[in-house]
């Protein structure tokens, strides 16, 4: 690919920030360029300076006076959920087993997977993210459809296949010796191709007997690397329902614990009820808890103590996601709205600097791929957004009065959706629909 020079203002951070007026945060060029050649970003910094260091015959995108961003990070979906997103439930596991369960069902047939592939990295790319953790369904098939799909469009994606053997339809069960086989062979055919990650994925302790935890842990010993991906402390029903099935374990995070699955590279959906033992065993581990904020307002499932985790002595790393379609919005600029939100209702505060940090270097470092997403430094993975903060009248209106960058971001953010979206780049090259 020729060298391409794209230019706007660039944004990009180098650590999380401490307050609102915190620049040592990151980098800002109010004239900034990304120089980009196959797929990754060559340098990045003042136009005039980067356009002078470019090969001659470079091509020149300009996006001004918008944002280039790195692109968005969503650390926890679900690709089969596509069509059950907005469906009228009382609670999580209501929601489950009247909506879930019967359209994974589906994911069976192979045509019926790939069609919704096509939609799922339309729809994500259209909403800015670049980079998801995915649960596919227990079918082998799903996996091999989003797997292809993000292979064939370029894109850095997380997924696995689901593992699950009891309390679910009989459509959606395997068995410990198939969830194991099929799980490696699903890393043998996908991971490392491409830019592609596999993640080991029991759907949750409730649908997962002893037996089968016991082969989800003999994966995470044969597959030290990978990255793990269930659901822990969602909502209090689940919590009790779980103790339930495994009465031998101190508390819900002590199950995962007893089969080795805290670890750095562990990520744990939800997380909204610890106690103070279990966020210690978090911290110690090195485990990630995933704050998915539409999806815990719509289900009723609480409200996520983001302040009180990072407060503790034993810290927790945190990063955010959508949960579709647990979650009502694919849009990463909506799910900090209601972030900011629910910690309003807690009492603190979350500053737009921060959200935006989340949603790009910290979601990238919660995955512990800082060194290929989420910034804009030169080396790392091409992928980008372009933002409008006047892509609607309404924003239009009030960027007139917007004096600083932090308040343009808190403007995205809180009236901010797709529409806002100029581009988004995959490896260097818009990532156009193709349904």
């Amino acid at each position: 690919m020729s060298a391409v020079l794209y230019r706007g203002r660039t944004l990009s951070f180098t650590r999380a920030p401490e307050h609102i007026d915190d620049t040592g945060s990151y980098r800002y060029e109010s004239d900034g360029a990304l120089l980009v050649e196959d797929g990754r970003i060559v340098a990045v910094g003042d136009f005039a300076a980067v356009s002078a260091g470019a090969p001659d015959g470079t091509a020149v995108i300009d996006h001004r006076p918008h944002l280039i961003l790195p692109g968005l990070i969503d650390t926890h979906v679900h690709f089969p959920q596509m069509q059950v997103i907005a469906s009228y439930a009382a609670n999580l596991l209501e929601w489950l087993n009247t909506y879930t369960f019967p359209e994974e069902c589906r994911f069976v047939e192979q045509a019926h997977a790939e069609r919704i592939a096509k939609a799922f990295f339309d729809e994500f790319f259209r909403n800015g993210t670049t980079t998801a953790v995915a649960y596919c369904s227990v079918h082998k098939a799903s996996a091999d459809a989003y797997f292809a799909e993000s292979l064939r469009r370029g894109s850095l994606m997380v997924g696995g296949k689901v593992m699950m053997d009891r309390n679910a339809p009989q459509g959606l069960l395997d068995t410990p010796e198939t969830g194991y086989d099929e799980t490696r062979q699903v890393i043998a055919d996908w991971h490392a191709k491409g830019r592609n990650h596999v993640a080991i994925t029991p759907r949750f302790a409730i649908t997962s007997t002893p037996e089968q935890m016991e082969r989800v842990q003999a994966l995470a010993q044969e597959f030290p690397d990978l990255h793990i991906q269930t659901h822990l402390s969602e909502n209090h029903d689940e919590i009790r329902y779980t103790c339930e099935l495994f009465p031998d374990a101190r508390d819900y995070t002590d199950i995962y614990a007893q089969y080795g699955l805290l670890g750095k590279k562990s990520l744990f959906g939800h997380a909204i009820h610890l106690s103070d033992r279990e966020a210690d065993a978090m911290s110690e581990a090195g485990a990630v808890a995933v704050h998915c904020p539409t999806s815990n307002l719509f289900l009723g499932s609480g409200l996520f103590p983001l302040r009180k985790y990072q407060r503790r002595d034993k810290k927790l790393r945190i990063a955010v996601a959508t949960d579709i379609g647990g979650g009502s919005s694919y849009s990463m600029l909506k799910t900090m709205d209601e972030a900011y939100k629910i910690q309003q209702l807690l009492g603190e505060r979350l500053n737009p600097l921060e959200s935006f940090h989340l949603m790009t270097l910290g979601n990238a470092e919660a995955l512990s791929l800082e060194d290929r997403i989420g910034t804009l430094e030169p080396g790392t993975d091409a992928d980008f957004v372009v933002l409008n903060a006047a892509a609607t009248p309404a924003m239009r209106l009030r960027m007139e009065t917007v004096k600083s960058l932090a308040e343009e971001l808190f403007l995205l953010q809180t009236l901010g959706d797709d529409r806002s979206v100029v581009e988004t780049y995959v490896a260097g090259r818009a990532a156009r629909p193709v349904s």
